[in-house]
């Protein structure tokens, strides 16, 4: 029976799902079968071997769909290639699932393997298998990671020739001042290609991926995370998140209050409550992300006249204009 490509089907295919608990070294792998009895664990390491590995040892037990923590990464692209259904659930959802299955919580790559795939059969109505992105995205992506290292290396290298040159010959500093021109960044237009490029390509063309605002608001760890333990709540920082999401989202919102009268009001509001450069940042980038969200999925550039929160603080400075 046929089903929407972004759905499930109601039984995976060949009666079993597996769960990868993915690692830098190896990934711990489970089985299971739809009663939830584990029917096989193994452990490949992360190279090429390991990976053909994986996908020949997981069509040996018909398994076709796979629940994985990470959206991308070599082990993501070599399940894809291979025509198995990747369905992705965050370390956050991840964590707390680990209650149902005892109270000790603590994290264990076995263990973990065996969630993701008990819980890809159990939640299936809930779960949305993982799009890849368009091979242009696929290839912006590559080259705006690549760009990103490219100009922190040439940064790191004129800052290392600048001590040398201060110990050694202090005068050429300031005869070669392309060593001092503004980082490419902050020269660029606000809104300019390069920022715009990089937000594509960490997000990605994939809608699917994102089904509500605060999934992609969470995974680029610009929202608080909140803790209850009895009547006492904790609010921390949120360390589990896509690093070079956040750095892409948080450097375009950084620069956006020096063009955008409704982004500097969010960021001043946040200093005048006591948060840092850092924390304001994240807060008015997360603010963006709502409305990058809904542009994204409804298919609309960002308007800055059908801003409302915007078009009301400039209403608000035209009669002190005038």
């Amino acid at each position: 029976m046929d089903y929407p490509p972004d759905t499930l089907p109601a039984v995976p295919p060949g009666g079993v799902t597996c769960g990868i608990d993915w690692a830098n070294d190896d990934h711990a792998v489970c089985v299971c079968d739809m009663a939830g009895t584990v029917v096989r664990r193994f452990t490949v390491r992360h190279t090429s071997e390991g990976l053909a590995e994986l996908v020949r040892r997981l069509r040996k037990v018909d398994a076709s769909e796979v629940a994985i923590e990470r959206h991308d990464g070599k082990v993501v692209d070599a399940l894809l290639e291979a025509g198995l259904t990747v369905v992705v659930i965050s370390p956050n959802q991840l964590k707390n699932l680990r209650g149902r299955y005892g109270s000790a919580g603590n994290k264990d790559d076995r263990f973990d393997a065996f969630v993701l795939a008990d819980t890809l059969r159990t939640d299936r109505a809930r779960l949305r298998p993982l799009l890849p992105d368009s091979p242009a995205t696929v290839t912006l992506h590559q080259t705006c990671r690549a760009r990103k290292d490219l100009v922190q290396h040439r940064v790191a290298v004129c800052n290392q020739l600048r001590a040398h040159l201060k110990i050694a010959f202090p005068g050429a500093v300031g005869l070669f001042h392309e060593l001092d021109r503004p980082h490419i960044f902050t020269s660029l237009p606000r809104s300019g290609t390069i920022r715009a490029a990089r937000l594509l390509a960490e997000i990605g063309d994939c809608r699917a991926r994102f089904a509500t605002p605060e999934a992609l608001i969470c995974l680029a760890g610009v929202a608080p995370s909140t803790r209850k333990s009895g009547k006492t709540t904790f609010v921390d920082f949120r360390w589990a998140a896509d690093k070079q999401l956040r750095d892409a989202v948080c450097d375009f919102a950084g620069d956006s209050r020096h063009a955008n009268p409704w982004a500097a009001r969010l960021y001043n509001d946040a200093v005048a409550r006591g948060k840092d450069h850092a924390h304001a940042t994240r807060i008015l980038a997360r603010a963006w992300l709502y409305i990058i969200w809904h542009c994204w999925h409804d298919g609309h550039a960002y308007d800055p006249a059908r801003h409302n929160a915007l078009q009301r603080i400039l209403a608000d400075q035209r009669p002190a204009a005038a």
